[in-house]
This record gives structure tokens, sequence and C-alpha cells, in this order.
């Protein structure tokens, strides 16, 4: 992550976007979810806020949990992306790419100066 903390809310949101696009390409369970968000630079992101992000994602029918065999041990609850979370997954996109360009633009415009 950044230097700075981002507020929970933020992230939260940002989070469900991405746990999104990462389902999309492969089913995967909590922990190997959260290996992967740190190489995207969320290692700060508690696992206390990944699980219920799933569950909430789950009541939604976001996602799908499916207990599977696993060769390290007991069975793992992966996830797997429903139709419903994969128009929920385009529409974080659009709306990602369109604030994103507004942010970038507005701060592109603006002198940073260290006193802030």
């Amino acid at each position: 992550m950044a230097k700075q903390d981002i507020s929970s809310q933020m992230l939260k949101g940002i989070l469900q976007g991405c746990l999104l696009i990462m389902l999309n390409e492969a089913p995967m369970y909590g922990y190997s979810i959260s290996q992967k968000l740190a190489e995207f630079g969320f290692a700060d992101v508690p696992k206390g806020t990944i699980y219920p992000l799933l569950m909430n994602m789950e009541k939604k029918k976001l996602v799908e949990g499916r207990m599977q065999d696993s060769k390290e041990g007991p069975k793992r609850k992966y996830y797997y992306l429903t139709a419903a979370g994969i128009q929920e997954m385009k529409n974080f996109m659009t709306q990602w790419r369109q604030l994103a360009d507004g942010v970038n633009q507005l701060i592109a415009e603006r002198r940073i100066d260290d006193d802030y």
C-alpha cells in the first residue's frame, strides 16, 4: 500500500472490485486471495477484511463458495464468480476508469506542495 493509510470504506469498495477481477481469472480461496492482493500492493489488508467481504459478496450472489479438497491439508472454500459477479466486475471496471481518469486529470493540473 502507499505510505499513508487508505480510508477503510474506500478500500472496501475497491477491494470488492479487485476480488471480482481476480476471481474472473480463476477460482481462489481466502488465503490465496490475500497472497495475490499482496502482489499488487495490498499487503497491509487484514484477513479480517477479506473474509467478511467474501461473505457479503456471497450473500449478494456475486460469488459462490464451494468446498474442495486440497493437496496441502483440509478442504478449502474456493470462490467462483457468478453471472451477477461478472456484470458487477464490468460495472466496477467502467466506473473505475472514469473515476481514475477524472482524478488523474485533476491531479495533473495541480501543483502539490510538500506542506499539505
